[in-house]
């Protein structure tokens, strides 16, 4: 059964706790983990490219010479590809990206994501991360005494006085126990938990 350090805000270890075999315990399934992070990508383009086809761009309506005779090739518009200032061949339009996949192939992937990281070891759990005040020090001193640095650090619900101590810390990224992105987790070295956010996890996921 996979395990985790406990460490409390001091950045001591305090013990250890076993993980969920169902959760944190599965064989890693990278190929349902890259199709999950390439729909995450998708999902974030804005799609406002846009370019002018030949009809589009302004001018070009007379023909820059004649037919025959000139010694040119024949040429029907100045907007045309080759041209300078002309339009632009199969020009890219506002277009929607994104699209949707299973639930089942999202839950796998999470858990794949969470279980790959705990085989590496890179799981940090916290008896409770608690702050009294909005103050970047002493989450930045936790975790460099628990040997944290980029991470994903992750709260049973919503809780502004972490988010905005943690936000102006280079690869810290905060989140909830159910709002959890693959993305994100790939992307990060190590997970910060707090205790009562991986009882969430296991119960959510399970």
């Amino acid at each position: 059964m996979p395990k985790a350090n406990v460490f409390n805000m001091a950045g001591q270890q305090v013990g250890e706790i076993e993980l969920s075999e169902a959760v944190f315990g599965i064989e890693p399934n990278q190929v349902v983990v890259h199709e999950v992070v390439k729909n995450h990508l998708a999902n974030c383009r804005q799609g406002t490219q846009s370019a002018l086809t030949r009809a589009e761009v302004s001018g070009g309506g007379k023909k820059p010479w004649r037919q025959k005779g000139t010694g040119h090739a024949r040429q029907g518009s100045t907007r045309a590809p080759q041209w300078t200032h002309g339009g632009i061949v199969f020009a890219p339009k506002p277009r929607d990206y994104s699209y949707t996949l299973n639930k089942k192939v999202k839950r796998l992937a999470l858990k794949s994501a969470l279980s790959a990281k705990a085989a590496e070891g890179a799981i940090v759990v916290v008896d409770e991360l608690k702050l009294d005040a909005i103050k970047t020090k002493p989450v930045k001193q936790f975790l460099d005494a628990a040997g944290v640095t980029k991470a994903v650090v992750i709260t049973p619900e919503v809780n502004d006085i972490v988010v905005k101590s943690a936000r102006n810390i280079p690869g810290v990224v905060t989140t909830t126990a159910k709002i959890l992105s693959v993305y994100d987790i790939v992307n990060a070295k190590q997970l910060v938990i707090d205790k009562a956010a991986l009882a969430i996890i296991e119960e959510v996921y399970a």
